[in-house]
C-alpha cells in the first residue's frame, strides 16, 4: 500500500511556495462551460480533484490541454449535459457543475455527488438556488435531472445558510440565466471572491463578492479569458501547523496572509511568531511548544475554517495547556481524533466538542488517513512526533496537496513516499 514515511523530531527552515487553491480552481473549471470559447487558468494545482474535474469537462466535450500549472480549456463544442455516476463519486464539489453545464445546455442529468465522509452535506440549497432561477429539478434513482425550461431568469435567492457550493452554483447559472439576480446570505470566502474575478474576466457582470450579497447580471457577452487562481489557504495553514509542531522557522509566499487571519491569530496566541507581507508569511517556533489557545469554534469565513481544525489540532497535541475545538460545519470532522491518539496524542472527542490536553512527546505509528484534512493533520502531529510514522489513505491527501512530500521536504523534513 502506498504509504509516506515521515520521521519525526527535526526543525524546519526554509522556504516554500503555496500552489493554487483547490476550492477555487474546481468552480473556475465548472464556469469554462459558459464561455462558447477558450479558457487559460494559470497556478492550476495537480489534484486527484482537478483530474475528476478534467475528466468531466472532457466527457462533455471540451477540449482539454494541461501543460504544468496551466490549464486550457476550450468549451466551443459541448455536446453531452450528463455526468456518469464514477465521475461523480471521485469528488464531492462535481456538484458544481449542475449549475453551469444547465445554463449552457438547458439540461442536466447528474448522479448524487461523492468525496469525502465528513457527515451529512445535504445539496438541497443548491437545488432550490436552482428553482429560484426557473430549474426544474426531479431525482430518481440518485441520480438528479435538471431542465430550464425556455429559459433560466433572474431571481432573487435567499439561502438559509452561506453555504459556498450553493452561493457558487447560483452564481454559475445566474451569468446565464436571463436578468437580475441578487443572492443574499452568500457566503463570503475568499474562494468566492476567485471566482467572481475569473467570471468578470470572461465578461460578465458581478459584484458584491465578499459580501453577503452577491449581484450578477445575467446574459452579457463571454469571452475568452485567462486567470491565475489564488493561493490555497488551507495548504498555508497546513505547512504553519508543520513548523508549529515540529519547531523552527519558515517562510510562505504566494497566499495571501489576510485570508487566514483567523489561523494566524491563534498561532499567535500559541506564542508562534508572526512576521505577514501582501504575499507571503513568515513563522518561527524555537523557543518551546506552542501553549493551549482556549476555545476554537468553526465558522463560515471570516471565522475559523473548518479545514484547518484539523492540522492545527495536530499542532496542538504537544502543547502546554488544554485547547477545546468546537466544531460547527460537519457533524463528522473528528477522524483523524482516533489516529492522533495511536501517536500518543491526549485528545477528548464526543458530539461536536474535542478536547486537547497538551502531552509532553508524540511517538511515531501506523496511521491512516480518512478524509483530506485529517490526512494533512497526520503529517503536521507525525513531523513532531518522535520516531517514524507511516501515513496511508494517500488517495484522500492527492485531493488536496499537489506537492506536499515536495514542499515539506523544501523545509527540511524527513519525509519520502513509498509506492508499494
Amino acid at each position: 500500500m502506498d504509504h509516506y514515511e515521515i520521521r519525526g523530531g527535526t526543525p524546519l527552515s526554509g522556504r516554500v511556495e503555496i500552489h493554487g487553491a483547490k476550492n477555487s480552481v474546481l468552480p473556475m473549471l465548472a464556469a469554462t462551460l459558459l464561455n462558447h470559447g477558450v479558457s487559460v487558468l494559470h497556478n492550476c494545482p495537480n489534484l486527484s480533484d482537478v483530474d475528476a474535474s478534467l475528466a468531466i469537462l472532457r466527457h462533455l466535450g471540451c477540449r482539454v490541454e494541461r501543460e504544468e500549472d496551466r490549464v486550457t480549456v476550450d468549451a466551443a463544442s459541448v455536446t453531452r449535459w450528463d455526468i456518469p455516476d464514477h465521475l461523480m463519486r471521485e469528488m464531492r464539489s462535481s456538484v458544481i457543475f449542475l449549475g453551469a453545464i444547465l445554463a449552457r445546455t438547458g439540461q442536466a442529468d447528474v448522479s448524487m455527488p461523492g468525496g469525502c465522509e465528513l457527515g451529512p452535506r445535504p445539496i438541497d440549497l443548491h437545488l432550490a438556488a436552482l428553482e429560484r432561477l426557473g430549474a426544474e429539478v426531479e431525482q430518481q434513482g440518485g441520480r438528479l435531472l435538471c431542465t430550464r425550461g425556455d429559459r433560466l431568469t433572474g431571481a432573487e435567492i435567499d439561502l438559509s445558510l452561506p453555504s459556498v457550493g450553493a452561493t457558487e452554483n447560483a452564481m454559475l447559472a445566474a451569468v446565464g440565466a436571463f436578468g437580475c439576480t441578487v443572492i443574499r446570505n452568500a457566503a463570503r470566502e475568499p474562494e468566492i471572491v476567485d471566482l467572481a474575478r475569473f467570471l468578470r474576466s470572461m465578461g460578465a457582470q458581478v459584484r458584491g463578492e465578499g459580501s453577503s450579497t452577491v449581484i450578477v447580471e445575467g446574459k452579457t457577452p463571454l469571452h475568452d479569458a485567462e486567470y491565475r487562481v489564488m493561493g490555497d489557504r488551507i495548504v498555508a495553514a497546513t505547512y504553519l501547523s508543520a513548523v508549529a509542531a515540529a519547531g523552527g522557522e519558515a517562510e510562505l509566499t504566494g497566499a495571501d496572509p489576510s485570508q487566514f487571519s483567523s489561523v494566524l491569530a491563534l498561532l499567535r496566541q500559541g506564542g508562534a511568531e508572526i512576521r505577514c507581507r501582501p504575499q507571503s508569511v513568515h513563522i518561527r517556533c524555537v523557543q518551546k511548544p506552542l501553549c493551549g489557545v482556549g476555545c476554537i469554534r468553526t465558522a463560515p469565513y471570516p471565522g475559523f475554517p473548518t479545514d484547518a481544525q484539523p492540522v492545527l489540532m495536530a499542532a496542538l497535541c504537544r502543547s502546554q495547556g488544554t485547547t477545546v475545538f468546537v466544531e460547527t460545519m460537519f457533524e463528522n470532522r473528528y477522524r483523524h481524533v482516533d489516529e492522533l491518539c495511536r501517536m500518543g496524542a491526549n485528545i477528548r472527542a464526543e458530539g461536536r466538542v474535542a478536547v486537547v490536553t497538551g502531552v509532553e512527546r508524540l511517538r511515531g505509528a501506523p496511521v491512516q488517513a480518512h478524509d483530506l484534512r485529517g490526512g494533512g493533520a497526520l503529517c503536521v502531529a507525525a513531523l513532531g512526533a518522535e520516531g517514524i510514522t507511516t501515513v496511508t489513505g494517500l488517495n484522500h491527501i492527492r485531493r488536496g496537496y499537489a506537492s506536499l512530500v515536495e514542499d515539506l521536504s523544501a523545509l527540511g523534513a524527513e519525509i519520502r513516499e513509498v509506492n508499494a
